[in-house]
C-alpha cells in the first residue's frame, strides 16, 4: 500500500535537498529517522516532517482498509525533489547596478510503501 505526501515551497534549493534525500532513498523508515536525526544538514527538518506525514498517511488509508501497517515494514520507495516557484529580488551595485537574486523554493515528495 502506497501513501505520498508533498511539502511545497520549502524555502531552499532544490540541489541542497536533494544532497540528504539521496541518503534516505530505499532505506526503512526507521533508519531513515535516524540518518535525519543525526545530519546536520538544514534540509533534515522539512524532509524529516514531510516523511512522518507519508508514514501517518499510510496508517491512515490502512485503517481505512480495515487492515494493519507496521511501521517497521515500511521503506522509503520514492523520494525526490522538484524546483517550486523562484522569488525574483534585487540587491544594489556599484555605480547605480543592479544585481538579481534568484531565492529558489522546493517541492518535495515522499513516497512509502511496504517491503517486497
Amino acid at each position: 500500500m502506497k501513501a505520498r505526501a508533498f511539502a511545497k515551497s520549502i524555502g531552499m534549493s532544490p540541489r541542497k535537498v536533494r544532497l540528504v534525500l539521496d541518503l534516505i532513498r530505499g532505506r526503512g523508515v526507521n533508519e531513515a529517522y535516524s540518518i535525519l536525526k543525526f545530519s546536520k544538514k538544514g534540509a533534515t527538518t522539512p524532509i524529516e516532517k514531510t516523511l512522518r506525514s507519508a508514514v501517518a498517511n499510510a496508517t491512515q488509508a490502512a485503517d481505512a482498509a480495515g487492515t494493519f501497517v507496521d511501521v517497521d515494514e515500511l521503506v522509503v520507495k520514492e523520494a525526490y525533489a522538484n524546483e517550486g516557484p523562484s522569488l525574483k529580488r534585487f540587491s544594489p551595485r556599484a555605480m547605480g547596478r543592479a544585481t538579481p537574486i534568484i531565492k529558489r523554493t522546493t517541492q518535495l515528495t515522499i513516497v512509502v510503501d511496504r517491503k517486497e
